[in-house]
Order: C-alpha cells, then sequence, then structure tokens
C-alpha cells in the first residue's frame, strides 16, 4: 500500500483533515512569512508562531510556465508529455503572498484579483509508489 508524503515537510499541515499552508509570524512585529522561518524578515526578531493560513485569497499576479520544474518539484512528466502550467501568487488574508502553481493555465480564464482557494492534491509517484501531495490555487 502506498503512503501519501507532502512534497517537503512544514509547508503546510499533512496528513489533515483540512489541510492548511503554515507560515510563521513574527511575535514582535506582525509579519508572517512562507514558508515557515525561524526568525522575522522584516525585523529579525527570533520570536516566531506557526500559524495556518487561510485556504483562500485573491490572485495577486500570475503566468504560464513553459518549461518542466526542477527538483523538488520535478514531476512525472516528461519532455514529450509536459503541458505548459500557470504558476502565480495568491495573497491571503493577513498579509501573505505565497507562490504555487495553479490548476488552470488558460490565460482566458485567468485574471489577477480573483478568487482562488488553496487545494492539496497529488503531484507525482515516487519509484516506491508514494504519492506525492503538494499544494496548488485552484479558481473558486
Amino acid at each position: 500500500m502506498s503512503n501519501q508524503i507532502p512534497i517537503a515537510e512544514g509547508l503546510f499541515s499533512w496528513p489533515a483533515a483540512k489541510p492548511a499552508l503554515l507560515a510563521s509570524r513574527c511575535k514582535r512585529c506582525g509579519i508572517a512569512a512562507f514558508p515557515v522561518a525561524s526568525s522575522c524578515m522584516a525585523c529579525s526578531w527570533q520570536d516566531v508562531e506557526i500559524e495556518e493560513l487561510p485556504t483562500r485569497g485573491t490572485l495577486w499576479t500570475w503566468t504560464v510556465q513553459q518549461f518542466m520544474p526542477k527538483s523538488p518539484y520535478k514531476s512525472d512528466e516528461t519532455q514529450e508529455t509536459f503541458i505548459p502550467y500557470g504558476v502565480g501568487y495568491l495573497e491571503l488574508p493577513g498579509g501573505v503572498r505565497v507562490e504555487g502553481r495553479l490548476t488552470e493555465n488558460d490565460p482566458q480564464k485567468l485574471q489577477i484579483g480573483m478568487e482562488m482557494e488553496v487545494v492539496f492534491e497529488p503531484y507525482r509517484i515516487e519509484s516506491n509508489g508514494d504519492e506525492v501531495i503538494s499544494f496548488f490555487f485552484r479558481p473558486v
């Protein structure tokens, strides 16, 4: 039986009934950062707390990536099967912008400011059968 494993540890809560992206928020100035950092990117304070981010936000900007991703974000695709995909920044409540792959790659269906949700889906299958789970942004 295969396992479902996160694409990288600490990016999101997994396994979880309702997975969420994880950020660190500075206890001094309140700035949040994704991915989690051990100190604040704004004031260098060393006291941060980990929090779950909201699962909905707005598309801040986007593009269509025309080349295959590199490790650790490599997929099962080959040069022959690769399909360009959308990638963008989702602006979440609380002042955090997160970059990620979009489930949509049609420029006619993407618009800055549109509502998106964070979803967690299979990304690739490892040689041992493990299913690698990643996060994506999907139009609402």
